[in-house]
């Protein structure tokens, strides 16, 4: 914790600094995951940020890089099993074998009422809401507690008020969030242990493009 120094924003306001640690944010290319980006950066962090589309991805990297910003980026499909390994493993080697902060951050949504909702749509729901933040989580322990061996690992589930009340955004969304809740609890305790924290975050609407229409 010592590394996490307080440091000057120039504005007479005390912020964390995050000089020297290394970060990865799913879904990091819009919304609620792009600003997490930002703020990581600006705090120092080195950062690594996937997204499913490769438009956005060249787009975000070429601003950040006139922003003077250390932030890396590739492809993934976080529904796929493959593929979260294939990131995880860019992680390892482009951090040497450590990471100290996971934000497990990317989430869809279908909205229907329950009865309407298919075999389809659970299954693409759950995969990149829920299971892909569990899996995210299974592959970067090692990495997690080898930085947190010598300083700091944390990791934020990109929640949400909806996991935690009924907000009319359709039932299958709620069960993710409200499992992602859950499972927070359960790594904070169980990896305590090994120095390395979770914490769930839940916000409620926030102004992105998924949430544009509702």
């Amino acid at each position: 914790m010592e590394r996490m120094a307080q440091a000057s924003n120039g504005g007479g306001i005390s912020r964390w600094s995050l000089q020297g640690m290394t970060a990865l944010v799913t879904g990091g290319s819009r919304g609620i995951g792009h600003a997490v980006v930002e703020e990581l950066a600006e705090l120092g962090a080195t950062v690594h940020m996937c997204t499913i589309d490769e438009a956005e991805l060249n787009k975000c990297i070429q601003e950040w890089e006139m922003k003077g910003f250390k932030i890396s980026g590739s492809i993934c499909d976080v529904s796929s099993r493959a593929e979260r390994e294939k990131l995880m493993d860019q992680v390892s080697n482009l951090f040497n074998g450590k990471l100290n902060i996971l934000i497990n951050n990317v989430g869809t949504n279908v909205v229907k009422p329950t009865v309407e909702y298919s075999e389809e749509d659970f299954r693409f729901i759950m995969a990149t809401n829920f299971e892909s933040a569990y899996h995210l989580s299974q592959l970067a322990h090692p990495l997690l507690k080898s930085a947190a061996s010598s300083g700091f690992a944390s990791i934020v589930f990109m929640s949400s008020g909806a996991g935690i009340v009924s907000a009319g955004v359709g039932s299958l969304y709620g069960v993710t969030k409200g499992a992602m809740n859950q499972l927070a609890k359960n790594l904070a305790c169980e990896w305590a242990r090994d120095n390395i924290r979770a914490n769930s975050v839940a916000p409620y609407f926030v102004r992105t493009s998924l949430t544009e229409p509702v």
